[in-house]
C-alpha cells in the first residue's frame, strides 16, 4: 500500500492516509507486527506526524479497528432474513476470489496481544454484536450472538485463510444452505 508522497498538504487527507495505512496494515501483520514507522512510511509521512494525528500506537489502531468494524458486511442492519442473508453474506465474502476481509484479519492477527483483542472485542460487540442481538431473540440473545460470530469466524478461517478443499469446493448454494441451517438452529433453539 505504498503512498502517493506527492501529496498536498490536507490534514483531513492526510489523517485518512495514515488511517487507510494502519488498517492494511494492521490487517496484514497484526498489532504486534508492525511499527509506527512502517504505517508510516506507506502513508508517505513521519512516524512523528503519525503520533501528532493519533497519540500513540494503539490510539491509532483503536481507531483503525473502529473503523474497520463500523459498517455492516455479515449482519445488515435491518435484514428480510437473518439467517439466510448472513449466510449468503458469509459465503459471497469468504470464497478464494473474495477481497481480503481487512476487520478479520486485524481480529487474527492481533489475538496474542491482549490489549489489542480487547481493543477488537469491543469494537465487534459495539458493532456487529449489537446488531445482531437486536434480531436475535431472547432468552440468551447475547449467547446466540456471540455463537453465530463464532460460526461465522470459523468459516472464515476455514475458508479464507486456510483454505479447505470442502468448503472451497463447486457448491456455494449447499454452503448457503447449511449455513443457513445452522444460523436458524442458533437463533430457534430454546433456551431456559
Amino acid at each position: 500500500m505504498p503512498a502517493d508522497r506527492s501529496r498536498p498538504r490536507n490534514a483531513a487527507v492526510t489523517r485518512e492516509a495514515i488511517l487507510a495505512s494502519a488498517i492494511w496494515n494492521f490487517a496484514r501483520a497484526g498489532y504486534d507486527g508492525v511499527g509506527v514507522r512502517e504505517i508510516a512510511g506507506d502513508a508517505g509521512v513521519t512516524a512523528m506526524l503519525v503520533n501528532r494525528y493519533f497519540g500513540s500506537k494503539e490510539q491509532l489502531f483503536a481507531e483503525a479497528v473502529e473503523a474497520s468494524f463500523a459498517s455492516p458486511v455479515f449482519v445488515a442492519e435491518t435484514p428480510n432474513d437473518l439467517s439466510r442473508d448472513a449466510a449468503t453474506a458469509v459465503v459471497a465474502r469468504s470464497g478464494p476470489d473474495a477481497e481480503e476481509l481487512e476487520p478479520f484479519l486485524i481480529m487474527l492477527r492481533s489475538a496474542s496481544n491482549p490489549h489489542a483483542a480487547e481493543i477488537v472485542r469491543d469494537a465487534i460487540e459495539r458493532h456487529v454484536g449489537r446488531r445482531l442481538a437486536r434480531q436475535l431473540p431472547a432468552p440468551g440473545r447475547q449467547l446466540r450472538s456471540d455463537l453465530l460470530l463464532s460460526v461465522i469466524c470459523g468459516v472464515l478461517l476455514m475458508r479464507k485463510v486456510l483454505g479447505t478443499k470442502a468448503l472451497n469446493g463447486r457448491h456455494p448454494d449447499q454452503l448457503v444452505q447449511l449455513l443457513e441451517a445452522v444460523f436458524d438452529a442458533i437463533a430457534d433453539a430454546p433456551l431456559p
